[in-house]
C-alpha cells in the first residue's frame, strides 16, 4: 500500500480517537439489547430503579423531556426523538380540530415508543381545563369552567366536570391533563387567569381543586395542579415576561399555598411549576420553575409533596429571559427539582439544550444524580399509571370516538351545572316578558341569540363580531344608540373590554339595560349603572342557555359570587 495512504489513515484514526475522548461514551457506543421490559412483572419501585440503572445518559435525559408538534400530524423530528427515548409528548391547541387525527397520531407515537429498548410508553398530555382553555377541540365539550364551579360552590360539580372532561380526552389516548388551575382570583385585572380560577377564597379553591383532581383520576387521566406557587396576583403573562408577585411570606403562606396544600393532601400525582418571581421570598428573583428553594426546599421539603413536578412551557419568555438561554433554562429547571421539562417546540437533535446538558450528565455527578432521580420518578409514575387498571388506551380505537365525544351524560350535567353557576351581580336577575317591552339583543355569539330568541321570540337583533377590532367597536358605538332608541330593553353580551365600552354607549339612553357577562368578570364589574348584570364566566353554549333561562324566570339563581366586589 502507498506509504502516504497509510500515513493518512493513521492520522485519521488518531484524530478520530482524540475526538471520541471528548465525547460521552454513549455518543458512539450503541446500547445493547436489554433483558428488562417496562411490562415485566416486578414491583414498580424495583423495576423503575433497575431500568434507570441500565439507561444510557441519552435515554435518561430523553425520558424527562416533553415535546409538542406544530402541524396537524407529528413531524419526523418528533419520531426521531421518540426513537431516542423521549418520555412524553404534548397535544397543543393548534393541531386538534380533527380529533380522529389526534387519536391516530397518538397511536403512531406510542407504537414508535414501544419499539425502544425498555418499551416505555409515553405520557401524552394536554391542557383541557374546562371553560376557555380547551386545547383538544373537535366536538369535545365546551364547559362552564372553573369560576362557574366556584360560583356554584359544590365539590361534586368540580368532581364531575373533571370526570366528563377526562372521559372525552381519554378516548383519544391522552393520559395526562394540565389541570386543575388553583391560582386565586386575587388580581381582578388579570385576564391570563381570570375565570380559569375557582375564585379568590384559598380554602374553597383548595377543596374544589382537590375534588377536580379526584374526578380526573376516577376517569383515568392524571391531573396536574398548576401554576405552583400561584399565578393569581399578577396581570402579567409569563408567556411574554416574568411576572413579579410582590407579597411577603406570611401572605404567601396563608393565601397562595393554601390550595396546593389541599391538593397535596388529596394525593395529586403531578404539580406544574410556574414561571413566576416572588422577590420578597426569594431575593434573587429566580422564577419558581427554576428555583431549588421553591421546588425542592418548599414544595418537597416543607409541604411534603412526593409526586411529579413538571415545568410550564420552557419556550415562554418568563423562564428563558431570566436564564439567558434555553439550554441554561433547561439545566436550571432540572437542578431546581423538575422531573419533566416541557417545550412546545420540538427541538432539533443537535440543539444546545440537548448537547450541553447531555455532556453535563457525563461530567457532573450531581447533575447526573438529579437526572436519574427525575427519570426514576417519571418511570415509576408510568408504571403505577399504566399498570393501574384504568389507563387511557395506548392505541385509541377511532370507531368509538363518535359515541364518546361529546359525552352524552356530560352534556346533561354541564347544562345543569351552568344553571347552578349563573350569579346575579346587579339587579333582580329576571326579565319577565310582561315587563321587558320591546327587547333588543346585542352581541357577538350565535348561541347567545339562539338561546335568547327561544325565550323572547320577537326580540330584535344587533350583531357584531365577538372579537371586535377598534374600527368595528367605534362603528357599533356610533350606530347602536340609534337602533336601540325604538326598544325598551337592551340585553347585551359582554366578554371583552371593547364590549364594555359598547355598553357604556347606552348609558344616556334611559333604557332598561341587562348585561350578560361572560369570560372576564372585570369588564362587567364597572357596569353597575345597568338594571341587571348576570355573571356567567364562560362563552360555553351551556352558560348562554343557562343565562337566558334565568332571565326568563325558568329557575331561581342560587350561585354565590366567587369573589369580592371591587
Amino acid at each position: 500500500m502507498n506509504k502516504s495512504v497509510i500515513k493518512s489513515k493513521k492520522i485519521f484514526v488518531a484524530a478520530l480517537f482524540y475526538v471520541l475522548q471528548l465525547l460521552p461514551i454513549t455518543y458512539y457506543l450503541l446500547p445493547g439489547a436489554s433483558a428488562l421490559s417496562f411490562w415485566d412483572n416486578k414491583p414498580n419501585e424495583q423495576l423503575a430503579r433497575e431500568i434507570v440503572e441500565e439507561m444510557t445518559p441519552t435515554e435518561l435525559y430523553s425520558q424527562i423531556l416533553m415535546f409538542g408538534w406544530a402541524g396537524a400530524e407529528p413531524e419526523q423530528i418528533l419520531y426521531d426523538w421518540v426513537a431516542r427515548g423521549l418520555g412524553s409528548v404534548k397535544v397543543f391547541g393548534w393541531n386538534t380540530d380533527d380529533i380522529y387525527l389526534v387519536a391516530k397520531s397518538i397511536t403512531s407515537l406510542q407504537t414508535s415508543a414501544s419499539k425502544n429498548r425498555f418499551q416505555i410508553p409515553l405520557f401524552v398530555a394536554t391542557d383541557q381545563e374546562g371553560g376557555w382553555i380547551r386545547h383538544v377541540k373537535g366536538d369535545t365539550s365546551i364547559t362552564p369552567g372553573n369560576m362557574a364551579i366556584g360560583a356554584s360552590g359544590y365539590p361534586s360539580d368540580s368532581y364531575y366536570s373533571a370526570y366528563y372532561i377526562s372521559k372525552e380526552i381519554k378516548v383519544l389516548g391522552i393520559n395526562m391533563n394540565f389541570a386543575p388551575t388553583v391560582d386565586l382570583y386575587t388580581n381582578h385585572d388579570s385576564t391570563i387567569i381570570s375565570s380559569r380560577s375557582f375564585g379568590e377564597d384559598p380554602v374553597k379553591s383548595g377543596i374544589l381543586g382537590a375534588a377536580w383532581a379526584k374526578g380526573s383520576m376516577s376517569a383515568g387521566v392524571i391531573p396536574t395542579v398548576k401554576h405552583f406557587p400561584g399565578h393569581g396576583d399578577t396581570e402579567n403573562d409569563s408567556h411574554g415576561t416574568l411576572p413579579k408577585i410582590d407579597v411577603d411570606f406570611a401572605t404567601f403562606a396563608n393565601r397562595e399555598l393554601v390550595p396546593f396544600r389541599y391538593l397535596i393532601d388529596a394525593g395529586v400525582p403531578a404539580v406544574m411549576s410556574g414561571h413566576l418571581s416572588f422577590p420578597k421570598i426569594d431575593p434573587t428573583g429566580t422564577p419558581a420553575s427554576l428555583s431549588k428553594y421553591f421546588l425542592t426546599d418548599l414544595l418537597r421539603g416543607q409541604l411534603g409533596y412526593n409526586g411529579l413536578i413538571i415545568t410550564d412551557d420552557m419556550m415562554m419568555n418568563g423562564a428563558t429571559m431570566f436564564a439567558g438561554s434555553l439550554s441554561s433554562a433547561f439545566r436550571q429547571a432540572i437542578q431546581a427539582g423538575n422531573d419533566i421539562i416541557i417545550s412546545s417546540t420540538c427541538a432539533k437533535l443537535n440543539e444546545n439544550l440537548w448537547t450541553s446538558n447531555l455532556n453535563l450528565i457525563g461530567t457532573d455527578t450531581e447533575f447526573r444524580a438529579r437526572v436519574e432521580d427525575a427519570a426514576y420518578r417519571v418511570i415509576k409514575a408510568k408504571l403505577e399509571y399504566f399498570k393501574g387498571g384504568n389507563a387511557a388506551p395506548l392505541y385509541p380505537d377511532a370507531s368509538v370516538i363518535d359515541e364518546a365525544i361529546p359525552d352524552k351524560e356530560g352534556e346533561k350535567f354541564f347544562l345543569e351545572q351552568a344553571c347552578r353557576s349563573i350569579t346575579v351581580f346587579e339587579g333582580k336577575g329576571s326579565l319577565p316578558k310582561n315587563e321587558a317591552g320591546r327587547v333588543l339583543l346585542v352581541g357577538g355569539l350565535p348561541e347567545f341569540f339562539t338561546s335568547m330568541k327561544r325565550r323572547y321570540p320577537d326580540a330584535g337583533e344587533f350583531r357584531f363580531q365577538y372579537e371586535t377590532g377598534p374600527n368595528q367597536t367605534q362603528w357599533v358605538i356610533d350606530n347602536l344608540p340609534g337602533t336601540a332608541a325604538s326598544y325598551d330593553t337592551i340585553v347585551l353580551l359582554v366578554g371583552t373590554e371593547r364590549h364594555a365600552r359598547i355598553a357604556e354607549s347606552l348609558k344616556k339612553l334611559g333604557k332598561k339595560v341587562v348585561i350578560c357577562s361572560i369570560m372576564y368578570p372585570v369588564y362587567s364589574e364597572r357596569l353597575t349603572w345597568t338594571d341587571t348584570v348576570l355573571m356567567g364566566y364562560s362563552w360555553s353554549g351551556y352558560t348562554l342557555e343557562a343565562m337566558a333561562a334565568l332571565l326568563a324566570g325558568e329557575y331561581e339563581a342560587e350561585a354565590v359570587l366567587p369573589f369580592t366586589k371591587n
